[in-house]
């Protein structure tokens, strides 16, 4: 049983899509909820944000956990209008408004969907759909760091910044990158932390190693596969449209 969820307003969301914001002490999921009112005939800009999720989910599966206040857990329900080969920029969008909600924070877009400093996740973002044409892009956004395990501090970092604040900028920004989609690309290859980086690349059947070269038009990665052959080396091109890509360190 799931409480229902307090609502409020706030004046610098007047003029965005996103005005009708839903707030949850608890909640399962933020993403399964605004699928639940997208099947239900929700209209485009509803938000879902809370406090602690006892069933959040991250890209391939994974979980997203977190004790209570130490993320900003936000999810929106969208109903693009584009051709299926182009609803990746909707996802690309979502991170770089990340980055304009946190302009100093020194944060970049690791390919497909993280938003990263240095080479420690900061946030992470899903995007699902359903047959009806709606997307659910959720976010976790790290703002306390004081409840890493060990594991995590190598490999995470957050930002110490007010929830409300943090929230209402990243929609106002969000709103206004959807508003843009065509400069998306653009400024997703200018702010990428995984172009020109040597890269891992974990598919359902294979992984390959190369190097991370350009995004296409849809914002699939593309990549020079190293291919080993006597007696030199050679790389073909590659195109990723989903996978897990981990950044590889310099030898």
């Amino acid at each position: 049983m799931r409480a229902a969820p307090a609502t409020w307003s706030d004046s610098r969301l007047a003029a965005t899509r996103f005005r009708d914001v839903r707030s949850f002490e608890i909640v399962d999921s933020t993403n399964r909820y605004l699928l639940e009112c997208a099947a239900a005939g929700a209209p485009e800009g509803v938000v879902a944000v809370a406090d602690e999720q006892t069933a959040g989910r991250g890209r391939l599966g994974r979980s997203w956990i977190a004790p209570a206040g130490a993320a900003l857990l936000v999810s929106v329900l969208l109903r693009p209008q584009l051709p299926p080969e182009r609803v990746h920029l909707v996802t690309l969008a979502a991170a770089l408004a990340a980055l304009d909600a946190l302009p100093d924070a020194g944060a970049q877009l690791k390919w497909p969907n993280d938003v990263v400093i240095g080479d420690r996740k900061l946030a992470g973002i899903l995007a699902e759909a359903d047959s009806g044409g709606a997307v659910v892009v959720g976010m976790g956004l790290n703002v306390r760091d004081d409840w890493f395990p060990d594991d995590l501090r190598q490999t995470a970092t957050a930002v110490a910044v007010d929830h409300r604040e943090l929230l209402v900028g990243w929609l106002r920004a969000y709103d206004a990158r959807l508003n843009a989609l065509d400069a998306v690309l653009a400024a997703a290859t200018a702010r990428s932390a995984t172009l020109g980086r040597a890269v891992r690349v974990e598919l359902a059947g294979e992984t390959f190693e190369g190097v991370a070269r350009a995004l296409t038009d849809e914002g699939y990665l593309v990549v020079d596969e190293e291919m080993q052959a006597e007696p030199e080396s050679t790389s073909r091109v590659r195109v990723v449209t989903a996978g897990e890509v981990v950044h590889l360190r310099p030898a």
